[in-house]
């Protein structure tokens, strides 16, 4: 049953419209392109050149066939719950709540890691200790949710600003890598040793798929940092001026930016020194591309420009972590404390220190617990493995999600219908499982999978116990319950959430 709440419920957990179609296309670019800099580069050491290339084909045709079905949801759908709203309208309160908690780990973890990144920049151009990273950590986590909370014109603003100059970035490596680029010499410098390892050919001209097909499905985990976060405009439906209109474009218009940001870095940065073998297990390509275009003596310089994509990905995915929380706080699925707003800004504070606060405190816990070498392993590690695989759930579920609207509300209006309609939603079932699938092969991914086994363990505990008996007539609620077919209510009754 739904819970009655007082008259200034929603009054305290109100938003404001700001966000246009720019906004949003920067919104979705600006969370995924900290992946264009570093993170995909490493499924070039388990699938070769040809294999990773070939496993990000398959992961953009799993994308766009998600990303229109977000299109067509979030246009229908235009409420801040995204995933969460999708699944409640499709599948009831429980699809809702395990689909909301699949895109609250990747949430949570995916800035944590980013920002782990960015500390470790941040150090090697400022000569820091490695023992001083976490202050690194609380300064950026400070800095950026002061920045959502300020308001969201400020926080699309600088969204905007920090997108354009991380494309910028690229675009310069792009054009300086062009006249240099080798090929056959430096991308496809990858055998296979007699023990099946990845061996350097300093001459290059290797085989185009070293490692068969078995290469290009282990490397699916790792073409997902191309995408991966795309999928949180829905978020900002309700900060959107037009979300009918606007989400669909945006989203479309960043998912097209990506493909071709995807493609040149993937061609580019391999194609120079030092070559994909080593840029296989580097922490840094993009600024390995850059020493080698623009020599070793800008390194410093170089490092900082590589923190603008991060900088980028870290805020803009903390704004989403804030709606994303916020939404399933203010129907009763979180604490319902977590979703009140602003005062005068209008801004989740309370979501975005809730959430960034646990993120920490779970970082902390790791460095200090188990050693700082090993602590950072673990938290650029598992936790970005973690992040991952609460994404290709989150993915599978919205697929089945739109499979399952199209089927039993055709007459939903629809202000935008994908093109690929349910084939698309199909490819990324489809996809989305063999690439989890692959993650639960690996043993490096595996130890991510069962930790977010045990998020949802507790997370279904505490759903079970008290969340679905608190819940309230949220937008996202009574959208999902208005247009399903039941006998009315009694008067003076609210209706039931089941």
């Amino acid at each position: 049953m739904y819970q009655p709440v007082s008259d200034d419920y929603f009054a305290r957990r109100g938003l404001r419209r700001y966000a246009g179609v720019a906004s949003l296309w920067a919104l979705g670019v600006g969370a995924v392109i900290s992946g264009h800099y570093s993170g995909w580069n490493l499924g070039l050491s388990v699938g070769g050149w040809g294999g990773f290339a070939l496993a990000t084909l398959l992961i953009a045709a799993m994308y766009l066939g998600l990303v229109f079905c977000i299109a067509e949801m979030g246009a229908a759908l235009p409420h801040t719950g995204g995933a969460y709203s999708f699944a409640r309208a499709s599948m009831g309160p429980w699809g809702g709540f395990v689909t909301g908690l699949c895109e609250n780990v990747e949430y949570m973890l995916t800035p944590a890691v980013v920002v782990s990144f960015l500390a470790t920049y941040l150090a090697a151009v400022f000569d820091t200790p490695p023992a001083w990273l976490p202050l690194y950590w609380i300064g950026a986590y400070a800095v950026f949710v002061a920045l959502n909370v300020h308001g969201v014109e400020l926080s699309f603003k600088v969204t905007v600003a920090v997108t354009l100059a991380a494309l910028a970035c690229l675009v310069v490596f792009w054009l300086s890598a062009l006249p240099v680029a080798e090929f056959r010499r430096y991308a496809l410098n990858i055998g296979v040793g007699p023990d099946g390892l990845p061996v350097e050919l300093p001459a290059g001209a290797g085989p185009m798929l070293p490692f068969g097909l078995k290469g290009v499905f282990a490397a699916l985990p790792f073409a997902v940092w191309l995408f991966l976060a795309i999928e949180q405009l829905p978020l900002a439906a309700e900060e959107s001026m037009d979300p009918s209109r606007d989400m669909p474009r945006g989203i479309v218009l960043g998912m097209l930016t990506l493909l071709v940001s995807a493609g040149l870095i993937l061609w580019l940065n391999p194609s120079v020194a030092p070559g994909a073998f080593r840029l296989g297990s580097s922490g840094e390509p993009l600024l390995d591309g850059l020493r080698a275009t623009f020599g070793t003596g800008l390194a410093k310089l170089l490092a900082l420009v590589a923190c603008v994509g991060l900088v980028a990905s870290f805020h803009t995915i903390l704004f989403a972590k804030g709606r994303q929380i916020y939404s399933l706080s203010r129907a009763g699925y979180f604490p319902r404390f977590l979703s009140i707003t602003h005062a005068h800004r209008k801004t989740p504070h309370v979501a975005l220190l809730a959430g960034s606060a646990v993120a920490l405190t779970l970082m902390l816990a790791l460095w200090f617990g188990m050693g700082a070498e090993k602590g950072a392993i673990v938290i650029q590690g598992m936790l970005l493995n973690m992040a991952v695989a609460g994404a290709m759930l989150s993915y599978l579920l919205q697929a089945v999600s739109f499979v399952v609207l199209r089927l039993r509300r055709p007459q939903l209006p629809r202000p935008y219908r994908s093109p690929l309609g349910l084939a698309g939603a199909a490819v990324t079932i489809v996809l989305a499982t063999v690439t989890l699938v692959f993650q639960l092969l690996d043993p490096v991914f595996v130890s991510g999978v069962l930790g977010v086994g045990a998020w949802f363990a507790l997370g279904i505990a505490w759903f079970a116990l008290v969340g679905r008996r608190r819940l309230v007539l949220a937008p996202e609620e009574a959208f999902a319950i208005s247009s399903l077919p039941r006998a009315p209510a009694p008067a003076g009754r609210a209706p039931s959430s089941s």
